[in-house]
């Protein structure tokens, strides 16, 4: 990864999870698999790290989908 790719991304948002407002619907990690996966018990578990340009279109879906409100995009 070059110089300016790493510095792009420490400019891009993360995905972030209210726990709770959350209500483990799971719509989430099905929109977004690519990022957010699922706990035991249905609860979204979201990488930590930023969500490159490529990707943002499906976490701003993934977002704007949540039956709870419970996930943003945070921009650091």
């Amino acid at each position: 990864m070059s110089i300016t790719s790493t510095a792009a991304l420490h400019r891009q948002p993360t995905l972030q999870v209210d726990p709770i407002a959350c209500e483990g619907h799971g719509v989430c990690a099905e929109l977004f698999g690519e990022w957010i996966r699922l706990d035991d018990w249905g609860y979204p578990v979201i990488r930590k790290d930023a969500v490159p340009e490529d990707l943002l279109p499906h976490a701003r879906w993934a977002v704007s989908n949540c039956p709870a409100l419970a996930l943003s995009l945070r921009k650091p």
